[in-house]
């Protein structure tokens, strides 16, 4: 890290005064709001908004909208952020004010918890139905685990994320991760899952995944698990994953092969009956991918509404890359 002078003594600035330290402190251990921090520092909401708002612009910390709601976090990338990082390892772990902090993170972690198991519990049938339609998860992730290798991720983008599982299973393998989906409910499961996990280098955010505000050739994977079946065009997520993608990087899909269970369509929102091998490639091809492996695991048990899952593995080819970007602003497959 090698930051101008002018720079270094703008960030130090910014980050130099008791409260927005404690924030920094706050934020590195996961998303939050301007609610959830004023709750744990006691301070009023204005005051903690023009608090963010210097730390943002410092580029010290991201914001991002879901819904009505603004959450904020420690930036994961970038010389400023480093040197936040390196100012919070230097504050002693037993300093009294943030322990005390601490302490209250953990209580809106806490209800942040129950709440989100509130949300699960109510639609646990329907969850503990479609898991025994499902093949067995174990065997899918192990399968997954193998296909991706023991190569290390810099950058996951998960869309879909759901319950965030993705994110918890291949936490050993990132540097940092975003999983996105569209229900507020199952980002208030995931975040409680990761706070669970103690995994802070993963966050999830509200969007739509055929559209997301977020760079290009910005990821090296991109999953996307049991998603594309709820889709009207499951292709524009492909070419949606092109565009994120750095060339070269790689796509995981894993979804269900053809199936007949048409109760499906009106009992779960299911828009498709799953994907065969040859639709897919020819998916991936358009979007700019290359397959490199596709691999079907059998269910847990053989019985009329047991399920196949299949799990395909593709790589962004370099050349491509820009013409899948151009296909998408035109609107064309």
């Amino acid at each position: 890290m090698a930051l101008t002078l002018d720079k270094l003594v703008e960030l130090l600035k910014a980050a130099g005064e008791p409260t927005r330290l404690r924030l920094l402190a706050l934020l590195s251990a996961g998303d939050l709001t301007v609610s959830d921090l004023t709750d744990i520092l006691g301070q009023s909401q204005p005051r903690i908004s023009r608090h963010l708002k210097l730390l943002a612009e410092a580029d010290l910390v991201d914001r991002y909208q879901e819904g009505a709601w603004a959450y904020f976090r420690l930036k994961q990338d970038g010389e400023a952020a480093m040197l936040a990082r390196q100012l919070l390892d230097s504050a002693s772990s037993a300093d009294p004010v943030l322990l005390r902090d601490g302490e209250r993170l953990g209580a809106v972690k806490r209800a942040r918890a129950e709440k989100a198991q509130s949300y699960f519990s109510r639609n646990a049938a329907e969850w503990d139905e479609l898991r025994r339609l499902h093949v067995n998860d174990r065997a899918v992730e192990a399968m997954l685990l193998k296909l991706l290798g023991e190569g290390a991720v810099e950058a996951l983008l998960d869309l879909g994320t759901g319950t965030g599982r993705i994110l918890q299973l291949l936490e050993p393998y990132y540097r940092r991760a975003v999983g996105i989906d569209a229900s507020r409910d199952m980002l208030a499961v995931a975040r409680a899952n990761l706070d669970k996990a103690g995994i802070n280098k993963a966050s999830v955010r509200q969007g739509d995944i055929l559209n997301l505000p977020l760079d290009g050739a910005e990821f090296d994977l991109v999953t996307i698990h049991q998603v594309l079946h709820f889709l009207v065009e499951p292709e524009l997520a492909l070419r949606e994953a092109a565009r994120l993608l750095k060339p070269g990087g790689r796509l995981v899909i894993i979804d269900l092969a053809p199936h007949a269970l048409e109760h499906l369509r009106d009992d779960h929102a299911h828009l498709r009956l799953g994907f065969s091998h040859q639709l897919m490639e020819e998916w991936l091809a358009k979007a700019g991918f290359r397959m490199e492996r596709a691999e079907d695991v059998e269910p847990r048990q053989h019985h009329d509404e047991a399920l196949t899952a299949t799990i395909w593995l593709a790589v962004l080819q370099a050349e491509r890359r820009e013409e899948a970007r151009e296909l998408k602003k035109a609107g064309g497959i």
